[in-house]
């Protein structure tokens, strides 16, 4: 099972940025899907996920109005728009995908990561 993450890079202050993140078929079309990100010397911290369908989403405070998670299950890729950056966003960004189909915020319920993207917000 890989996952790949990509579209992380360096942008300014409100700038936005589309990650992606491609899936085996199998394991993508039937689980909910989110994205985490880990900033230095910090914890791994939820940002948003979305159920199996794309029928709920779930968004951390700190994002909520500025980051937008989609899927497309044809394609097997998630997305995160990612909009009106600040430099408390800069982080490495992982997708990764849960045990069930519900977006869930618990980190302990997705079993499988994608290896990370960086995301710089200059202030």
């Amino acid at each position: 099972v890989q996952l790949q993450a990509c579209g992380g890079g360096l942008v300014q202050n409100g700038g936005s940025l589309n990650l992606s993140c491609t899936a085996s078929r199998r394991m993508f079309t039937n689980n909910a899907m989110g994205w985490f990100r880990q900033a230095a010397e910090k914890e791994r911290e939820f940002v948003a996920a979305i159920s199996w369908n794309g029928g709920r989403t779930n968004y951390a405070g700190s994002v909520k109005g500025r980051f937008t998670i989609s899927r497309d299950n044809a394609k097997s890729t998630l997305y995160l728009q990612m909009n009106n950056l600040k430099p408390e966003d800069t982080a490495v960004y992982y997708c990764a995908a849960a045990r069930g189909a519900i977006d869930t915020a618990d980190r302990s319920m997705y079993n499988y990561w994608g290896q990370g993207t960086q995301v710089t917000v200059s202030s």
